[in-house]
C-alpha cells in the first residue's frame, strides 16, 4: 500500500487588514498630518494614501476629510467630560488649590490632542456637526461649574453675587478664548503656563473675591 503523503505546508498569508483597522488607519493618519498642516492642504487622497488605501476604499468608511475630523474632534473631547474631573471634596479642603488644579486637570487632559482640537475649533464655522458637538461641550462644563459654584455659596464660602450661571458661562468662555489662542498662532497671546496662571488666578478671585458690586454708569455717546 502506498505511504500517504502529508500536504505540504503552505506559508501563512498576512491576514488582511480589517475595517476597524483600515478606520483606525485613516483616523490616525490625519491625526498626525494636523500636526504638520492645517486640514484645508490635506486631500482625500493624502488621507487615503497615507492609510494605505485606494480612494474608493477612503469613501467606504467616511464620506469626507471633515468626517474624519469630526470623528477625532468627538474622541478628543470625550477625554476632558466634566464627569471625569470630579474635584468638588477638595473645594473644601482648599478652595483656591482645587480650582487652580481643576483648570491644569481639564487643559491636561486635551493636550494630547492639540493639534486636532484647533483644527476642530477651526472648522467649527463652517460644519454644524462640529459646532452643536463643541457647544455641547461647553454647555457641559459651564453646567458643571455653575453646580460648584452654587455649593460653595450654600457652604457659605463664596459671596453670592451674579447668577452662578452666568459666572460659569463667562469664565468657560474665557478658558476656551485665552488657552486656545496660547496654542495657536493669534496675536496677543500668552504662553501656556502663563495663560493657565493667570485663568486659575481670576477664577478664583471671581468665585471667591468680594461680595460687593460695582454700579457702572452708562457712558453717553452723544
Amino acid at each position: 500500500m502506498p505511504a500517504v503523503r502529508s500536504p505540504r505546508p503552505r506559508g501563512r498569508r498576512a491576514a488582511r487588514p480589517s475595517g476597524d483597522d483600515r478606520e483606525a488607519a485613516i483616523l490616525g493618519t490625519l491625526e498626525q498630518m494636523l500636526e504638520q498642516r492645517p486640514l484645508s492642504e490635506i486631500s482625500v487622497d493624502d488621507l487615503a494614501r497615507g492609510a494605505g488605501l485606494s480612494r474608493p476604499t477612503f469613501y467606504f468608511y467616511f464620506a469626507s476629510k471633515e468626517a474624519v475630523l469630526v470623528r477625532l474632534f468627538e474622541r478628543a473631547i470625550a477625554s476632558a467630560d466634566p464627569g471625569l474631573h470630579q474635584h468638588a471634596e477638595a473645594l473644601s479642603a482648599n478652595p483656591e488649590r482645587a480650582w487652580h488644579d481643576g483648570i491644569y486637570a481639564f487643559f491636561d487632559a486635551l493636550r494630547p490632542n492639540r493639534a486636532v482640537l484647533l483644527a476642530g475649533l477651526g472648522a467649527t464655522a463652517g460644519n454644524p456637526e462640529l459646532r452643536e458637538m463643541w457647544s455641547t461641550f461647553m454647555a457641559a462644563w459651564i453646567d458643571y461649574t455653575a453646580g460648584l459654584i452654587t455649593k460653595e455659596r450654600q457652604r457659605g464660602a463664596a459671596p453670592d453675587t451674579i447668577p452662578a450661571r452666568d459666572l460659569a458661562t463667562a469664565l468657560n468662555l474665557m478658558n476656551e478664548r485665552v488657552v486656545f489662542a496660547s496654542q495657536g498662532v493669534e496675536e496677543p497671546t500668552l504662553p501656556e503656563r502663563a495663560a493657565l496662571e493667570a485663568l486659575a488666578h481670576i477664577w478664583v478671585a471671581s468665585i471667591y473675591g468680594s461680595g460687593s458690586q460695582t454700579t457702572l454708569v452708562p457712558v453717553s455717546t452723544t
